[in-house]
């Protein structure tokens, strides 16, 4: 029992994007707080091949510690977890993470759809979806999703991204999410972190 306490108090942040997202992430990622206190996923649409280059990338660019993320890996406070390419990254009820190569969803694996709506129904009110720019519609019902469960979302502004249709599919599902610019995604995550 008391194990399932401790997940229930847990928080977890997933951001998701394709096209253009990468951009927004390299400016994003730089003004989290050094001692942010959420585990944060990434999942971004990739080549079906292995890219440590993107991983170090993303590592060279953050305060907090960075990887691909491993089948049961078990989230960790002030961590940040790539989803690797050809898989779709699904959160377990003990906070750990799976990973599955099943179909493609929206033409896409790993998936943010898939991300979000196995996120949802674990961590309720205490999850943070954070959409970027994209090409499809991937993330729009998952933020469906995490809205229903009690979430929060976060979508980037479609006049800044690269790529305006993937966060105006989720504007136009999920009418509760704040729609900002990367700079104020940053602040109000950081914000987030400190509650």
């Amino acid at each position: 029992m008391a194990e399932k306490q401790v997940i229930k108090t847990r928080r977890l942040i997933i951001i998701g994007g394709s096209s253009g997202s990468l951009e927004a992430l390299l400016k994003l990622l730089p003004k989290l707080h050094k001692k942010f206190a959420i585990p944060i996923i990434v999942v971004l649409h990739r080549s079906g091949q292995a890219d440590n280059g993107l991983t170090e990338l993303l590592a060279a660019k953050t305060y907090l510690q960075l990887k691909e993320a491993d089948e049961k890996d078990l989230l960790q406070p002030g961590w940040i977890y790539l989803a690797p390419p050809d898989y779709h990254l699904l959160l377990e009820e003990d906070g750990s993470v799976s990973l599955d190569a099943s179909q493609k969803v929206n033409y896409s694996r790993p998936s943010i759809d898939v991300s979000f709506i196995s996120a949802a129904p674990v961590y309720k009110e205490r999850l943070t979806g954070v959409l970027l720019s994209g090409a499809n519609a991937d993330g729009a019902l998952g933020m469906q999703a995490i809205s229903q469960c009690g979430g929060r979302n976060i979508v980037q502004d479609p006049e800044e991204a690269a790529v305006s249709y993937m966060p105006e599919q989720a504007i136009l599902l999920c009418k509760t999410a704040d729609v900002l610019n990367v700079a104020k995604i940053a602040a109000l995550l950081n914000s987030i972190a400190m509650d």
